[in-house]
């Protein structure tokens, strides 16, 4: 993978400290094979073979640091891995506008990204350094092992290949498995999701219990995958282990019927030594494969969850790439009012079977207010969103000199102001959801923008005022009275651009004249743009427009322009 790359000291290390543990082993055999031979054969008295056993010891402490050096390198390198793909893909998910989001369950969405991603992690950490040694270790072993016992190297150069060739038809069924697992996963996250959310209506049209039974069924499903995942594990594990059985066996054979005399393929006589040896290698020449095989279930999750991911969030991201440089602004500050040409817009439903704007254009000079008039469906949210950068959509669309789509996302935040009809409200006090417009406010800006808003008309009835909790998504409030929340937001910034989608919805004939009189003063010296059904804010704006068959048609001046 191409993610190895992004941590290619601490994946050195994690690879290295296996080989390097290898190449200590031989010599830890060696010596153990020597003192042995040496105290039962020759004789030697202990303190003759103090110095091999002190060294014995040395060499065992030496491969204990290695391998807790290499498993910390390997976990770091995962840990940072996955820490830049979350970022990447978080970042995927805010950056999209809402029409990409809404075409993908939000559940799947959080999966992926929290527990996908973390299938990663034995990847990095566990597999790729036991395939290196995998991939090393038996065949530099046998050849070790070739020159003091030409047999047993052969037989280790024979039988040691057999075992990847039989994992991989193994790991072909691994790979499935683990594929239909994710997607079994996912399914479940996004249909859990989606049913916790709409609990409440599920409850009231009665129905609870069904949805129930599907998320049981989703659950019983997803048990299954599991188990069929575990099954295949288990099964790869047991071929490798049915194999290396067989050849520590053979050579556990070889050596003692060598001994017996009742096999003699040699010159000279088989030493005590060089059959320990033998015999100590054998295990230790299988071992990497069979640390390959624990671990290459790991590597099927990881390629099903990566393969899932590109599904998902249709490519996969650049990790390299995830600090893009900041594109410069025009000076002068965020309330400088900002004039918006729009060339050649166009606009496809989510499907993209239907043209919504189609190749619209119209110019809006710095500090002027405009109304855009019509009946609900006709495009006038769209036409807010695209101009938001909000929508994907073709055509040209600049703030000034600066193409919308050149702009850095916190720059083009701080200076366009939007808000749509279904603002979002938290769990909260009524405060602390206005202050989210500008974190830093005080108390009196809080109170200032909620009396311009007319959120003090309903939160001073209440019991603790702008300190009322309200629940996630506004539950307690209207929707015209979560719309004044929203507004009351924007009345916290500074913004040069303003797009009000229906800020008036919902609301009686005094509340919108005051808050139609509250936008406009906020909006003096700023450039608004308000779509609205209403003849009452239309006719407070200096110029008023009408999307007719997709294009941005301009009508006759309201009466506030004709009085000018």
């Amino acid at each position: 993978m191409g993610l190895w790359r992004l941590v290619r000291v601490l994946a050195a290390v994690s690879v290295a400290a296996p080989l390097i543990s290898g190449a200590l082993l031989v010599v830890q055999a060696y010596l153990l094979a020597h003192v042995l031979h040496g105290a039962i054969v020759g004789g030697e008295a202990r303190d003759a073979l103090l110095p091999s056993i002190l060294a014995i010891a040395g060499l065992i402490g030496a491969r204990s640091l290695l391998a807790f050096a290499g498993e910390r390198a390997g976990v770091r390198a995962a840990e940072a891995v996955k820490s830049k793909l979350r970022k990447a893909l978080f970042g995927r998910l805010v950056g999209e506008d809402p029409t990409w989001t809404a075409s993908r369950s939000s559940g799947a969405l959080a999966n992926m990204i929290v527990d996908q991603v973390e299938a990663l992690e034995g990847f990095f950490a566990r597999y790729m350094p036991a395939l290196v040694a995998a991939a090393i270790l038996p065949l530099a072993f046998a050849i070790t092992v070739l020159p003091v016992e030409p047999v047993v190297g052969l037989l280790f150069l024979v039988t040691a290949p057999l075992i990847p060739v039989f994992m991989a038809l193994v790991g072909w069924g691994a790979e499935a498995a683990s594929r239909n697992h994710v997607q079994a996963m996912a399914r479940l996250s996004g249909l859990f999701a989606d049913r916790l959310r709409g609990i409440v209506t599920l409850k009231l049209f009665g129905r609870a219990e069904a949805e129930a039974a599907r998320v049981e069924a989703a659950s019983d499903e997803l048990r299954r995958r599991t188990l069929g995942v575990l099954k295949v594990a288990f099964l790869s594990s047991a071929v490798l282990e049915f194999f290396a059985a067989l050849g520590v066996a053979g050579v556990a054979l070889y050596v003692g019927l060598t001994y017996l005399g009742l096999i003699d393929f040699r010159s000279t006589a088989l030493t005590l030594q060089a059959g320990l040896f033998c015999l100590l290698m054998a295990p230790e020449v299988y071992s990497p494969l069979r640390q390959l095989a624990v671990h290459y279930h790991d590597r099927a999750a990881a390629k099903a969850a990566i393969a899932e991911m590109a599904v998902l969030f249709e490519t996969l991201p650049d990790l390299t790439t995830l600090e893009a440089p900041a594109v410069a602004v025009p000076s002068g500050g965020a309330a400088a009012a900002m004039p918006l040409t729009v060339n050649d817009l166009t606009v496809k439903t989510p499907d993209g079977r239907s043209l919504v704007l189609d190749e619209a254009g119209f110019t809006i000079a710095p500090g002027e207010h405009v109304a855009i008039l019509g009946e609900s469906g006709i495009g006038k949210s769209t036409l807010l969103e695209a101009i938001a950068r909000l929508r994907t959509c073709d055509g040209d669309i600049k703030l000034g000199a600066w193409d919308l789509r050149d702009l850095d996302e916190s720059d083009l935040r701080s200076r366009v102001a939007f808000l749509g009809q279904r603002p979002r409200l938290f769990q909260g006090s009524i405060a602390d959801n206005i202050r989210l417009g500008r974190r830093d406010a005080s108390d009196d800006e809080v109170r200032a923008a909620a009396e311009k808003a007319q959120v003090s008309v309903f939160a001073n009835v209440l019991e603790h005022g702008l300190e009322t909790v309200i629940g996630d998504g506004g539950v307690g409030l209207s929707g015209g009275e979560a719309h004044r929340v929203a507004l009351a937001r924007i009345f916290l910034r500074d913004p040069g651009l303003l797009l009000l989608d229906e800020p008036t919805a919902h609301l009686d004939a005094t509340t919108e004249a005051r808050v139609i009189t509250a936008i406009r003063e906020f909006a003096a010296g700023r450039t608004l743009i308000v779509a609205t059904h209403s003849l009452k804010v239309a006719s407070a704006m200096d110029r008023v427009f009408r999307i007719v068959h997709g294009k941005v048609v301009p009508v006759r001046s309201t009466a506030r322009k004709d009085a000018a």
